[in-house]
C-alpha cells in the first residue's frame, strides 16, 4: 500500500504544468527587416539594401507582427511608415543590432567601438552633413556613426526615449535646452511659373501633420481671413521644393530651402514674418567625449551656413 502511494505523488510531480507564459523570441534578422523597411520607407528599397527579394523582406515583417500581436508598419501608397508600437519596436531593434554588432566587434578581436546615434532633419542628411560625418569618421575610426533623418519632432521624440545621442533639431525658439541654437530665417515661396496664392481655397504645400512648419502656415493663412487646403503632403524637403515650383500650392520653408523654380512672398502679400523658428543641437550632459566632439564640427558647419 506504502509502495502504491509513492507511485501517485511521482506521477503528480510528473504531470505538474508550469504557470509561466511563453516567452516570445524575436529574431535578429526578422528586426533588422523591420528597420530597414522604416529606414527605407519602402519593401522594394529595403529589399535592394538587404540584398533580398520584396516578397521575403514582406514576410519577415509579417512575422515580426504576428509575434508582437500588433501592425508596427503603415503600408501607404506612396511610402511605408512605422505606427506608434512600430515606433517603439523600432526603438529596442535598433539597440539590439547595436548590441550584436558590438559583441561581433568584441569576439573578433576588434577592440571596442563606440557608436553615435545621430539624429538629423531630411534636408541635413545628405550634402551639407556628409562632408562633417566623413571627416569625423577618419578622426576617430573607433566610432560607429548610426545616422537617422525625418521630422524634427521625431527626432526629439527618438531622442526623449533615449534612441538617440546626439540630434541637430529645427524647434520653436527656446522651447526646450539646447547645447546650442541658432535662428533659422523662414520665407514664403510659391511657383515662379505657375503662382498659387491667388487661388481660393489657398493650397498648401506641406509637411505631414506634426511637421513644426505646418501649423504656422494654417495660422497665418486663418488670420488673413483666406480659405485654404492642404494639396499636397510630404516629408520630404525635395519633395515640398518640387510641389512648390510645379505649381501645386504655396508653402513656408527655410530661405536657404528656396530654389530657382520659387518666388518668396514678401509682406505685400499679408503673409507675416515666421521668426519663431530654430536650428537646435542638444545631447545629454553625461555624453561621451567623441559626441561632444561630433556637436562640435555640427556647430562649426551650422556657423558656416549662417554666414
Amino acid at each position: 500500500m506504502l509502495q502504491a502511494t509513492r507511485s501517485i505523488v511521482k506521477l503528480n510531480v510528473m504531470v505538474e504544468v508550469s504557470s509561466k507564459p511563453n516567452r516570445v523570441h524575436f529574431e535578429l534578422d526578422l528586426l533588422r527587416a523591420l528597420v530597414m523597411v522604416a529606414d527605407c520607407g519602402s519593401f522594394t528599397a529595403a529589399a535592394a539594401r538587404l540584398h533580398s527579394t520584396q516578397s521575403t523582406i514582406s514576410q519577415k515583417v509579417q512575422r515580426l507582427e504576428s509575434l508582437a500581436g500588433q501592425r508596427l508598419l503603415d503600408r501607404g501608397m506612396r511610402d511605408v511608415r512605422p505606427t506608434d508600437m512600430g515606433e517603439t519596436v523600432l526603438g529596442y531593434a535598433r539597440r539590439m543590432l547595436s548590441l550584436n554588432e558590438q559583441l561581433g566587434e568584441a569576439l573578433s578581436g576588434g577592440g571596442a567601438v563606440t557608436v553615435i546615434r545621430l539624429g538629423v532633419p531630411e534636408d541635413f542628411a545628405a550634402g551639407r552633413s556628409t562632408g562633417v560625418l566623413a571627416e569625423f569618421s577618419r578622426t576617430h575610426p573607433r566610432v560607429k556613426l548610426e545616422v537617422s533623418s525625418g521630422l524634427s519632432r521625431s527626432l526629439a521624440d527618438g531622442y526623449d526615449r533615449g534612441e538617440l545621442d546626439l540630434i541637430l533639431v529645427k524647434q520653436r525658439r527656446g522651447s526646450r535646452e539646447v547645447v546650442a541654437c541658432w535662428p533659422e530665417p523662414m520665407c514664403w515661396i510659391d511657383s515662379a511659373a505657375t503662382p498659387s496664392l491667388g487661388l481660393d481655397p489657398v493650397p498648401l504645400a506641406a509637411f505631414p501633420p506634426r511637421g513644426l512648419y505646418r501649423e504656422d502656415m494654417i495660422d497665418a493663412i486663418e488670420t488673413l481671413g483666406r480659405r485654404w487646403r492642404i494639396s499636397f503632403t510630404s516629408s520630404s524637403l525635395g519633395g515640398i521644393q518640387s510641389a512648390v515650383a510645379d505649381g501645386l500650392g504655396i508653402s513656408l520653408l527655410p530661405a536657404r530651402a528656396v530654389m530657382p523654380g520659387h518666388v518668396v512672398l514678401g509682406p505685400e502679400t499679408g503673409l507675416p514674418e515666421i521668426s519663431s523658428i530654430e536650428l537646435a543641437i542638444l545631447h545629454r550632459p553625461s555624453a561621451d567625449p567623441e559626441v561632444k566632439a561630433l556637436a562640435a564640427l555640427l556647430m562649426e558647419m551650422i556657423e558656416q551656413l549662417q554666414r
